[in-house]
């Protein structure tokens, strides 16, 4: 069978900010991974979450029927996905210490395939392989690109397959290019993180801010919303017309209205974002937008919320729904 090396120019890398590279394995990064030590301050930290792979599609066009992707060893059970044009999808499972997956029954003729890897760990590809006779070659469709930055509820680590993640499913639905900086338990509002928000090509950018720091007690009332006003400073530094939608957290049992270790609450945490936006809006800025988190999941859905925290695959489904309708419909948000 043909071999494509990892590193051969037709595979597009979509998502990934970074690309780690060996002779015999490339790894996508979700920030620039020579600088990590910039980003995370020790293990199981920030940088441990961006070598997951959340988000990161292979992408390509091929006239083949039947591919086989050669990996590192891959360190969980866990499963790729695989779409055709943008909507069939084909599921790969594997278990910990596989080292090749394989696609069958593809349809015949000419196709773009997306394989989105595992969002839930890091995954090093050495080469895909094809059938004799048959052909990978880049694909020249563009799509708007999305940025959208978050925590594990952005991650989704625990969803069921790779296109089973709430911004995967948007993505999906609007035909977008996606960059997930979902980082579970790391999302503080860092400033380098703001930053590479800034640099990254985006027609559309969305952020979803609160929960980590709730848990971890990270910011307090001083600090808080300069934050929020920081990290939205620092986007429109590279972004000043990109429509920008910062979003509160999402209800969350018990931690709507009990004070964390610096006394805030998520109620008065979604009040601290709406203001913050509020301010820019004042300022004469027409395309930043706030999304209360209670209308993309509240109280009612506690049932898809099995660990009074992360939603399941249903409650991902929710998220994906009730976000496409308040942002597109309600909203306004046009990315074009």
């Amino acid at each position: 069978m043909p071999t494509i090396p990892a590193t051969d120019p037709c595979l597009d890398w979509v998502g990934a900010i970074s690309l780690e590279t060996t002779a015999d394995w490339t790894k996508p990064w979700r920030i620039p991974y020579r600088d990590r030590d910039l980003y995370s301050s020790g293990a199981d930290d920030l940088d441990d979450r961006a070598a997951m792979a959340s988000g990161v599609q292979l992408r390509f066009d091929t006239n083949a029927k039947e591919l086989q992707i050669s990996c590192e060893p891959l360190p969980l059970n866990g499963c790729f996905d695989l779409c055709i044009d943008g909507k069939s999808t084909i599921t790969a499972s594997y278990s910990a210490g596989d080292t090749t997956l394989r696609f069958a029954d593809l349809p015949a003729g000419d196709k773009t395939v997306e394989i989105w890897l595992s969002q839930a760990m890091p995954v090093a590809i050495r080469h895909i392989e094809t059938p004799a006779g048959f052909d990978i070659t880049k694909t020249e469709k563009s799509r708007l690109k999305w940025v959208t930055y978050g925590s594990s509820i952005t991650h989704c680590r625990t969803a069921g397959s790779p296109t089973k993640t709430w911004p995967s499913i948007v993505a999906r639905a609007r035909d977008f290019e996606l960059t997930s900086l979902g980082f579970g338990g790391q999302c503080h509002a860092d400033p380098l993180i703001a930053r590479l928000i800034r640099d990254l090509s985006a027609e559309f950018i969305s952020v979803k801010i609160g929960i980590n720091i709730y848990i971890q007690a990270s910011l307090g009332p001083r600090t808080f919303r300069p934050a929020i006003l920081g990290t939205i400073a620092t986007i429109r530094d590279g972004h000043p017309e990109t429509p920008l939608v910062v979003c509160s957290p999402i209800w969350s049992h018990d931690r709507e209205t009990t004070p964390n270790a610096t006394g805030m609450t998520l109620v008065q945490m979604r009040d601290e974002v709406e203001e913050a936006v509020r301010s820019y809006q004042k300022r004469s800025d027409e395309n930043i937008y706030y999304l209360d988190g209670l209308k993309l999941f509240d109280a009612s859905l506690a049932e898809y919320l099995p660990d009074n925290l992360h939603p399941n695959d249903r409650g991902n489904e929710i998220i994906a729904e009730n976000f496409l309708r308040e942002v597109f419909a309600i909203e306004g948000v046009d990315p074009g």
